[in-house]
């Protein structure tokens, strides 16, 4: 399957370093419950955590770069937490997330935590590279690739409202698997926008 949404968010295989939020991630923000906070895992730059403040959610943007976190720090809502998820123990509560979002990331062992992490309703919006990747440059490490339907497994226990497993052309030409997932049994009445993936 080729994706042709304009991919402009994703980080590019040249590790160009982008600040526009990815379409996927810009298709399902408005599904986020305004109740609770949005965790953005290993943000970067903050590309999200701006995104989410700017539509008045509390926003807790984690990642182990001090200078990448700088970036966010300063921006109203967004609340900043040096740490290095995949050497420490996970520094958050169960259950205590609107929304977790995570681009460009994959460290299995904390699958489970970004899951536990969601609240009652809460959604998670999951995009990362996939096996063949290799392929088109970086990452290439089979322990950065999602194997075949690897994130739909992993969201399994969630009301899944989309997922994609295909190529992208644009920043880059890469392999994405990506997910929009809910904690609940009820899905929204109102139509999403963009129709299901």
């Amino acid at each position: 399957m080729v994706c042709r949404l304009a991919e402009s968010g994703m980080a590019s295989n040249a590790a160009v370093h982008v600040a526009v939020p990815s379409t996927w991630v810009l298709r399902f923000a408005d599904l986020v419950p305004r109740l609770g906070p949005v965790l953005d895992v290993a943000c970067g730059y903050g590309r999200h955590a701006h995104l989410f403040a700017s539509k008045g959610y509390r926003v807790m943007a984690v990642d182990r770069d001090r200078q990448a976190l700088a970036a966010s720090s300063c921006i109203h809502g967004v609340q900043t937490i040096c740490a290095d998820l995949e050497r420490g123990s996970w520094p958050f509560t169960l259950n205590a997330f609107a929304g977790v979002v995570v681009t460009n990331y994959l460290h299995r062992p904390l699958l489970p935590s970004l899951i536990a992490a969601l609240g009652a309703g809460g959604v998670l919006i999951y995009e990362t590279f996939s096996a063949g990747n290799e392929r088109y440059g970086r990452p290439s490490r089979p322990d950065f690739l999602l194997q075949p339907g690897e994130l739909l497994r992993v969201a399994a226990g969630l009301r899944i409202l989309a997922f994609e497993d295909c190529y992208v052309e644009r920043p880059a030409p890469a392999l994405v698997q990506r997910v929009c997932a809910i904690n609940a049994t009820d899905v929204p009445t109102a139509p999403l926008r963009g129709g299901f993936g």
